[in-house]
């Protein structure tokens, strides 16, 4: 086979047909619909980059490592090269190089071809740029090199040149494939050299970012007698730095270098815990959530969240969330994304509010809520509960962030970890769990807010019941399975029905135990104050939590009585007086609203007002027999009784008779004086332009016209296909900001934005390798040092680069 792809064909035409499904389980993202119509269909999209990338964050430790030291010897390449490679020749070392290249073979990335040689996906070399920081192999860096230049390098190490081009790069390659040979041509060299070549051999060395061009090969010291040699490489036209084969710098670390190779998982303090302790602290953390989170969204059904202006819900409505659902920050974010993500909220302009499908939700027992919140947990592209950035600045919930692969494997890697633990046995302590997940997925997210590997998504775990005692619950194990049905049966086994009875106390409080049913807390939400929820919740009654419900429209009776049928014990005799006693006071006292008032000493002339058809539109009411209050401000109420024939007279503020003197109109501003008068000519003049002015008419009158700059929302075409794109979602930037970042997308040149940040916070980024994935922008930012990704309708200007 002469290709990577043929190979991959042909090795997947050997597989039986028990190993093919299992490379389809494996990448399930290579092989979506349309299904391959043969298998060297199949073995292309095997081939492509995005599915390898997509392949890469499921993969163990070992794996990762197998495949990087793989790529640095490069494919094909010896299965006993690579164990030497690795000190994984034998004992427990050897089985897990085993293991690991059966989790790559299971994943397609990597395959023996049929005489034996490992080879590998294409893409996958490209993943890492300098694989144990190790450059390209001698054959590939020295493809440009002529033959009169190989003939020297020959010369000079005392190796006879062969007669053609290929002959002498074989036996170039053959020299310095030889580790002892290698030692000794360096043991001959200079100080320098030896100096240098020790540098470039670290595996910590990185390469200059920039170099100029034109720079000369032997600008460093000790550099032209390493490049005479072969030892060095430089490209053809003398620029860039020069670079180390990979035969050279693994030749000159020694026999006794190994990169990190990990076959076995960390060790993980373990102690006994049997499934009955596993289960009751699952129902007790998944009970307490799914009462935590009908408090959270019965807070939000009421009073919804405002959003920022940048978007997303702030850090003053998240603490006034947690205050009324009397929960912590991390359970109000959590169900928050959660929620939303399974569309028990939606954005409503300014606000996130309910959506009708949190109506049936709230109706529903708790053993049906829960498994919708945690099916949304498990699918959910970021992490909830995250509260920093990696700037350490607060993230605002439900703010629309780019979806996180990472985050996904940082749940999955925690769960598959937790379920390779011993049966009957848990970690000591649940944190402790995170290095064993990074080893079972050491590509997924971990947080800059995290101590240690996955502390906030163990937590979440926690809090929703799926780890329990430091040990996998049946949730846990149904989420992993992605089992409907067995999450549905573990919520209905681990989570009690609602409780539809409270309990009254003679302290004026009120206590449910487990979920209370949404009738339930929609009557005690109405008539007491909730200072505590979770496993059991507790109201407390207070004359002015009697008066809201009493202001809202319900009756003493209807309350007493609403009351005694959730009760599980009698209504206690201070809560019935509590009732009686707030009830007698209320609306003794009654307040309206009027715009002025209407009084005399005539009941019989104001009732004949308060009856008049045309006086009607004014909103008249008796307040008394000599009083009326009126809806219309004063001085109209005045107008229409006297045009009905009336007569009334208007009050001041302390009650005497407004006394109505008109006023003849006066001038606002002083008359100005009078003009002097001036001589004007008897026939009219016309006024002769100037010299200058004659210029400048003839000027305007020649110049061409001049149109307007085209408009992208108009009709007239772009430019590019980038600038209509862009066009379409940075509605911040005109059109010029647009064209410029548009070539500095198809040009990958850099260029400077003023962004504003989920924050708030407005800053200016330089930026470069843009890759446009709209409504995205990724690129490398200067200022962090790190790739970034930018919201497009958050870039506000876009300037040259400074």
């Amino acid at each position: 086979m002469k290709s990577g792809k043929s190979t991959l064909a042909a090795w997947l035409h050997r597989l039986s047909a028990e190993h093919l499904e299992r490379v389809l389980a494996a990448r399930p993202d290579a092989v979506s619909p349309p299904e391959p119509r043969s298998v060297s269909e199949l073995a292309e999209r095997l081939q492509r980059p995005g599915s390898v990338a997509l392949a890469l964050p499921r993969l163990p430790l070992p794996a990762l490592q197998t495949a990087e030291a793989l790529a640095a010897l490069g494919a094909p390449a010896s299965r006993d090269v690579l164990a030497d490679l690795l000190n994984a020749t034998e004992g427990r070392a050897a089985r897990g190089l085993e293991t690991a290249l059966q989790t790559l073979s299971t994943h397609a990335l990597v395959w023996p071809d049929r005489e034996g040689a490992l080879r590998m996906a294409a893409p996958l070399r490209q993943a890492w740029d300098t694989p144990l920081g190790l450059d390209q192999p001698l054959a590939a860096l020295s493809k440009d090199t002529t033959s009169e230049e190989l003939r020297r390098m020959l010369t000079a190490l005392g190796v006879r040149p062969p007669g053609t081009k290929p002959q002498r790069l074989a036996s170039l390659v053959e020299h310095h494939s030889d580790p002892a040979r290698v030692a000794a041509v360096v043991a001959q060299a200079p100080a320098d050299t030896r100096k240098l070549l020790k540098l470039r051999a670290d595996p910590a060395y990185r390469p200059q970012a920039f170099v100029l061009f034109g720079s000369q090969p032997a600008s460093e010291p000790g550099a032209r007698w390493a490049l005479e040699r072969g030892l060095l490489v430089q490209h053809r036209y003398g620029y860039g730095p020069a670079r180390m084969p990979a035969e050279v710098a693994l030749a000159l670390r020694g026999p006794g270098w190994h990169p990190p190779f990990a076959p076995a998982p960390p060790v993980t303090p373990l102690v006994p815990v049997s499934p009955a302790e596993v289960d009751s602290e699952a129902s007790a953390a998944a009970t307490a959530f799914a009462a935590h989170a009908a408090s959270v969204l019965s807070v939000c059904a009421t009073a919804p969240p405002a959003r920022l202006k940048s978007g997303g819900v702030g850090a003053r409505e998240l603490a006034r969330i947690g205050k009324a659902a009397r929960c912590e920050e991390t359970v109000v974010r959590l169900t928050l994304e959660t929620a939303y993500e399974a569309g028990l909220m939606a954005r409503d302009g300014d606000r996130v509010a309910t959506t009708d499908a949190y109506d049936t939700w709230a109706e529903s027992e708790p053993a049906e809520r829960l498994p919708v919140l945690l099916h949304a947990w498990w699918t959910l592209g970021l992490t909830p509960s995250q509260a920093r950035d990696n700037d350490n600045k607060v993230l605002p919930a439900l703010a629309g962030t780019p979806s996180c692969a990472g985050c996904l494997q940082a749940r999955k890697g925690l769960l598959t970890a937790a379920s390779r633990l011993p049966a009957g046995q848990g970690a000591k302590n649940a944190a402790e769990l995170g290095p064993l997940a990074h080893w079972s997925r050491p590509l997924a997210e971990v947080l800059p807010q995290d101590a240690m590997p996955f502390a906030t998504v163990i937590r979440e775990a926690e809090l929703l019941g799926v780890l329990a005692r430091g040990a996998l619950s049946p949730i846990g194990a149904a989420l992993l399975a992605d089992s409907t049905e067995e999450l549905a049966a573990a919520c209905h086994r681990l989570l009690p029905a609602a409780t539809a009875t409270a309990r009254f106390g003679s302290d004026l409080t009120a206590v449910v135990t487990g979920t209370p049913t949404a009738r339930l807390v929609t009557l005690l939400d109405s008539v007491a104050d909730r200072e505590t929820s979770g496993t059991a919740s507790l109201w407390r009654f207070s004359p002015a939590s009697v008066r809201r419900a009493l202001d809202a429209g319900h009756r003493p009776d209807s309350i007493e009585a609403d009351l005694g049928a959730v009760a599980a014990n009698p209504v206690p005799q201070p809560l019935s007086y509590l009732i009686t006693d707030t009830a007698r006071s209320h609306g003794r006292i009654r307040i309206a609203s009027a715009a002025c008032v209407i009084h005399g000493e005539e009941p019989a002339l104001l009732t004949e007002i308060a009856t008049h058809r045309k006086l009607s539109r004014l909103g008249l009411r008796h307040l008394a027999p000599t009083v009326l209050v009126s809806r219309t401000p004063l001085e109209k109420t005045l107008a229409a009784l006297r045009t009905e024939g009336y007569a009334p007279v208007a009050e001041t503020a302390d009650g005497t008779v407004r006394v109505e003197r008109p006023r003849s109109p006066r001038a606002t501003a002083p008359v100005p004086p009078l003009r002097r008068a001036v001589s004007r000519p008897s026939t009219p003049s016309r006024t002769t332009a100037t010299p200058k002015q004659a210029e400048l008419a003839t000027r305007l009158a020649g110049a061409p016209l001049a149109h307007p700059a085209p408009d992208p929302c108009n009709g007239i075409p772009f430019a590019t296909d980038t600038e209509e794109i862009i066009a379409g979602y940075a509605t911040q930037i005109p059109h010029a900001d647009v064209r410029q970042l548009a070539h500095a997308v198809d040009s990958g040149t850099a260029v400077t934005i003023e962004y504003v940040a989920t924050t708030g916070s407005r800053t200016i980024r330089t930026i470069s390798g843009l890759d446009l994935d709209p409504p995205y922008l990724y690129a490398w930012c200067h200022l962090r040092d790190a790739e970034r990704v930018f919201t497009l309708s958050r870039i506000h200007a876009v300037m040259p680069p400074a």
